[in-house]
């Protein structure tokens, strides 16, 4: 029995041992970024905007796969069933804590099978309106859509996106209702809101801003707990009385759950320190992205809950 006894021990302290020794020479190869959407979206344009200056800072190429399709399972799974070595990684958004409740038969459990290895960062949707419309405030919105229940609408780039879900969150907790309407696309929900044909959308901010700024669109209110800094005259929806309105849009970076946490520390670390960078935080602030810092542990909390909210707003309102 004593010689089981330490055969067992020796055998763990050789895994012990192998272990640690993959993670300080991690990593000692390219690196595989997944992004489970379409070239072009923020969702692709903020972590490639990170992943160069950190391939440099890590001493390994961040190459970058677009593996968009089926609500964005087709990446996740990528990444989900690759090994934990470190050598392939996620970049998603908050749809990340969307998908498992608009997509059919959803395939992973996002909580257990992935885990946070670095926030990049967050932004708001602005909720826009034309100038036609003579709203001023969101309390103007509320009681023209309330005095005629149904006949207001709202326009989305696509269900399930975050445009979709903000919009959603703020007309649940402003007690209305109101006709959606999904576009392709968010460009295409924005050219019909300067029109007047949409009667409000939830628009990136980054998007928004040069409309804004022309006053083809009156920004109405912000999605996020705090005032844009972009645009602080603006309130949010929280400030205009409506609670549990807010949404933050936010980007991350995944790791499959089994990774070393010496892995995972490791490249937060490294992503924590190109983000301090001036040229880093000036591409940021040009892409309307603002800091979230948190640790790996923080934001696989943040994540958890985020899925559970998502699952009772998404069920309530009866979205498919």
């Amino acid at each position: 029995m004593k010689r089981c006894c330490c055969l067992a021990i020796a055998i763990a302290g050789i895994g012990v041992g192998c272990h640690a020794a993959i993670a300080q020479s991690w990593p000692a190869k390219s690196i595989r970024a997944f992004i489970p959407f379409a070239a072009g979206s923020a969702t692709d344009i903020v972590p490639r905007a990170l992943f160069e200056p950190l391939g440099a800072e890590l001493g390994q190429s961040i190459v970058v796969e677009n593996r968009g399709g089926a609500g964005g399972t087709l990446g996740i799974g990528a990444v989900v069933r690759a090994e934990p070595d470190g050598y392939t990684v996620l970049a998603n958004s908050s749809a990340h804590t969307i998908a498992p409740w608009i997509v059919p038969n959803f395939p992973f459990d996002l909580a257990k099978d992935l885990s946070g290895a670095l926030m990049i960062g967050q932004n708001a949707n602005m909720l826009i309106v034309s100038p036609s419309k003579g709203w001023k405030t969101v309390g103007d919105l509320v009681a023209a859509a309330k005095a005629k229940p149904g006949s207001i609408n709202y326009g989305s780039a696509g269900v399930g996106t975050a445009t979709h879900i903000a919009a959603e969150k703020f007309r649940v907790a402003a007690g209305f209702e109101a006709v959606h309407v999904a576009y392709k696309g968010g460009a295409e929900a924005l050219a019909d809101t300067v029109a007047g044909r949409i009667d409000f959308y939830y628009c990136p901010i980054s998007t928004a801003l040069p409309f804004i700024e022309d006053k083809r669109v009156l920004a109405l209110a912000a999605s996020t707990p705090t005032r844009a800094p972009e645009l602080p005259e603006v309130p949010t929806s929280l400030e205009a009385g409506y609670p549990n309105s807010e949404l933050i849009i936010w980007y991350g970076v995944f790791m499959p759950s089994k990774t070393a946490r010496e892995i995972v520390e490791k490249f937060h670390a490294a992503a924590i320190k190109v983000l301090a960078m001036p040229a880093m935080r000036q591409k940021l602030k040009q892409l309307a992205i603002n800091p979230m810092p948190m640790t790996p542990a923080d934001m696989d909390k943040y994540v958890a809950t985020e899925l559970s909210s998502n699952e009772k707003l998404i069920r309530a309102a009866g979205i498919k």
